[in-house]
């Protein structure tokens, strides 16, 4: 293993943060009821899941009981899609989404970090790609961790909002996000140093070189006049 104490921490941040990352994209627990109401007909939901106990139309259109988890974007539900999938919510996924995506390509440039020589010319330039989608994934988790949590347990969205919370899987996906940030800034403080340090390398050798060359030229020249 090649990397350095500073990419060690960042490794360390990098595996903690996309693990509680994982977590929250899957798990149905981003709003949940809080056990107060004797017959909730809101029950949870995640960002791909909703679990309702006899929930029916909104609209009154429908005589549709909607009981148990569902994929939110289960074809039964498209009589309450408007209610399902407001605005912000759908943001929300799309953002959390890319940030996903950021996280499973962090994790496939984080393998190459840790099998790559420091030596290897495309050592730095893997250090900042790396660095630079986990604060991209970072910024993109930020957006839907706080449009979720402005919006999602408001009183226009799932009914009895007063007995609704955020729950422990959107606890997760903030403070997964958050530690993104340090992963992110870790790898291009590393990439910043290993750049110095080459240049640093390089200069050393010039000099020498020069004054090699210039011995040479040197007892070249003492030989002629002689």
């Amino acid at each position: 293993m090649s990397e350095s104490r500073t990419g060690q921490f960042a490794l360390a941040f990098f595996i903690l943060g996309s693990l509680f990352i994982i977590i929250a994209f899957v798990s149905p627990h981003w709003l949940v009821n809080d056990g107060k109401l004797k017959d909730p007909k809101f029950k949870k939901l995640g960002l791909w899941e909703v679990c309702f106990d006899g929930f029916g139309d909104v609209h009154h259109w429908y005589d549709t009981v909607f009981t148990g988890c569902w994929w939110i974007f289960e074809e039964e539900y498209y009589i309450i899609h408007d209610l399902l999938l407001p605005g912000f919510f759908i943001a929300t996924q799309f953002f959390f989404t890319i940030t996903m995506c950021c996280v499973l390509i962090s994790m496939f440039l984080s393998y190459l970090y840790m099998k790559k020589d420091r030596d290897d010319d495309k050592y730095l330039t893997l250090l900042v790609t790396l660095g630079t989608v986990l604060v991209i994934g970072g910024f993109s988790g930020l957006i839907s961790v706080i449009t979720f949590g402005a919006r999602g347990d408001g009183r226009d969205w799932m009914p009895y909002w007063e007995h609704n919370e955020l729950g422990w899987a959107y606890a997760l996906g903030v403070i997964g996000v958050v530690l993104l940030f340090p992963a992110g800034i870790l790898f291009l403080v590393e990439a910043r140093v290993q750049k110095y340090k080459r240049l640093h390398e390089m200069q050393s050798r010039e000099p020498s070189s020069y004054t090699m060359h210039e011995r040479k030229v040197g007892y070249s020249g003492g030989h002629t006049d002689i």
